[in-house]
């Protein structure tokens, strides 16, 4: 029983770590929570940036505040604790994916540079208000460097606002505030270092009436500031050698602020007319083109009114080029969220795989109609289905004035032209005369593209030309021996290919068939050739072995031969 005892105590101790975890969860970098966090870190920034540098140049705001400054100067303390708490809790990616290792997180953070900004713009340097007092707002000037994520938290917003033109201005306009009223401190300083009324140039005297006010001073100096950054002019010419310092260094620095703005602005007015050239089309070029060629004005009010209905509703004819830098399946799902109910009102679609739907939603193109604009006309050949999302169409005769059905928003027509269905009286021909009532805004799918699509999914095919039958045979449109003669004839060329497919293999077999006995047949020529070979080579031997035994002899018979001619010589001839 201890035994067991301890194994349940050792297997329920580890869950209680686990609850210590889960109190303190991980952030994800790029989830909301982190992102609201960072705009709460604006705000001790902020005041930090704004009012330090205000406190230490003008004393009566220092003096007469001093209790809310202390408890702001804290609270913005602690939310800096909080940050660092928040960074030891931010995961990172890893090979795209989210580290929620606590341990990995902090030993990655500590070995960063904004680890070590983070610790020094907490350091107790207030610890020094015992020796220089309490009125000392310079002390806490290591603040400033959490301003890192001030930057960080206007990024993730520009990414994420609605507005990213406007929020880029807004923060240009805060940028310039800032340097601004750094200034004017700096100035109201510098006139007090100098001395009050000592010229025209420094902050008049507060003795005079009315400039003994915080109020006027600030503003006063605030107001010289701008017209020395704005290079306005009209400013009292300095007198002293740190006058003309200060002068300078501000006309640099308006030099530099001026181009910076300029080039933000021009950044901005940029990416506005490239999002506007991104969503309409350039009416520019086509009020060119129909001025060179001489379009009639008729026609050319036409086309601009068309123009000017896209830009005034916001209409969009080329959302596939918006979203071609999106992954396919994230394109697929925006368009799905978009345009996917509309699609699903097509009867022939419906009960289709969601799979299939998907890619067909890629494949719809926007179209907007004119006013008394043809979508189609009676007998044309059927390229394409409209589904109507917005507006009014009618189907008129074939003078243009009798309507006989007025079309509305969630209706299509073409359907059936874009599926070859087989007895189909009226074949690919349009039927009726449609014709835009108003601005009619619709979604064309061509049969090109849905044949591309059905050809991955048979079977959904199979379903729809059931259902286009079914509509056919509602509308009485449907020839039922003519679709039986093209089965049959479907049939009988189906069995006549297959025949030929057997022919083929037949032929196909014999071939190999044929190749293989010329292989054989190669093979056991190359053999006897080379056993002839060898057999020539045997019977020239001996032949070789004599000519080289006759080549030896004469060395043996010439004593031989001696001989052989003296012993010769004694006989007598014949």
């Amino acid at each position: 029983m201890s035994q067991d005892s301890k194994v349940k105590t050792t297997e329920s101790s580890p869950p209680a770590p686990s609850k210590a975890r889960k109190s303190l969860p991980v952030l994800d970098p790029s989830g909301d929570y982190y992102y609201w966090w960072l705009n709460t870190m604006v705000f001790p920034v902020m005041y930090n940036l704004i009012i330090i540098v205000c406190r230490a140049c003008f004393p009566d705001l220092q003096h007469g505040y001093l209790v809310v400054w202390l408890v702001l100067d804290y609270t913005s303390d602690l939310l800096y604790l909080l940050d660092i708490v928040v960074r030891f809790h931010t995961g990172f990616l890893d090979q795209g994916i989210l580290v929620v290792d606590k341990g990995r997180i902090s030993s990655r953070y500590v070995r960063t540079w904004s680890f070590l900004l983070d610790v020094a713009s907490l350091m107790p340097t207030d610890v020094a208000y015992m020796q220089l007092g309490m009125h000392t707002p310079t002390l806490r000037l290591n603040r400033f460097l959490r301003v890192p994520r001030l930057f960080e938290a206007f990024d993730r917003t520009e990414t994420r606002t609605a507005y990213p033109n406007a929020f880029r201005i807004t923060k240009l306009m805060l940028y310039i505030f800032v340097v601004i009223h750094w200034n004017s401190c700096l100035y109201f300083a510098l006139s007090r270092y100098l001395g009050f009324g000592r010229d025209a140039w420094v902050y008049p005297d507060p003795a005079q009436p009315g400039f003994e006010r915080l109020r006027r001073q600030y503003l006063y100096s605030f107001y010289f500031s701008t017209l020395i950054l704005t290079t306005v002019g009209d400013t009292p010419l300095p007198a002293r050698e740190e006058e003309y310092l200060f002068m300078v260094g501000d006309f640099l620095l308006a030099v530099m602020g001026f181009a910076t703005i300029m080039g933000s602005m021009s950044s901005v007015i940029y990416n506005m007319n490239t999002a506007d050239a991104a969503f309409y089309p350039d009416h520019a070029l086509v009020k060119k083109y129909m001025k060179q060629q001489q379009v009639n004005r008729r026609l050319e009010r036409r086309v601009i009114d068309w123009y000017q209905h896209l830009q005034i509703n916001k209409k969009m004819t080329n959302e596939v080029a918006i979203l071609q830098h999106l992954p396919e399946r994230l394109r697929a799902e925006v368009a799905v969220s978009v345009h996917l109910s509309t699609l699903r009102r097509v009867q022939i679609f419906q009960n289709c795989e969601a799979s299939l739907l998907e890619e067909l939603v890629l494949k719809l193109q926007p179209q907007t109609y004119s006013p008394g604009e043809y979508v189609c006309r009676k007998g044309d050949i059927g390229r394409e289905m409209y589904i109507i999302r917005e507006g009014q169409l009618a189907v008129v005769a074939d003078d243009g004035v009798t309507q006989y059905a007025v079309l509305g928003a969630g209706l299509y027509f073409g359907e059936i032209s874009i599926i070859n269905i087989k007895g189909n009286m009226s074949g690919n021909r349009r039927t009726a005369n449609i014709k835009s009532l108003g601005y009619s805004d619709l979604f064309c799918l061509s049969k090109e593209d849905l044949r591309e699509v059905l050809s991955e999914y048979p079977q959904a095919q199979v379903v729809m030309e059931e259902k286009g039958r079914e509509i056919l045979l509602k509308m009485n449109k449907l020839d039922v021996n003519a679709e039986a003669a093209e089965i049959a004839l479907q049939e009988a060329t189906e069995s006549r290919l297959r025949g030929l497919d057997q022919q083929l293999d037949d032929l196909q077999t014999k071939f190999a068939r044929l190749l293989a006995e010329l292989e054989s047949s190669a093979l056991k020529i190359a053999y006897r050739i080379e056993r002839l070979e060898w057999q020539t080579r045997e019977w020239s031997m001996p032949e070789e072995l004599a000519e080289a035994d006759d080549e030896g002899e004469p060395e043996e018979g010439t004593s031989q031969g001696g001989e052989g001619r003296s012993a010769q010589e004694g006989l007598p001839g014949p």
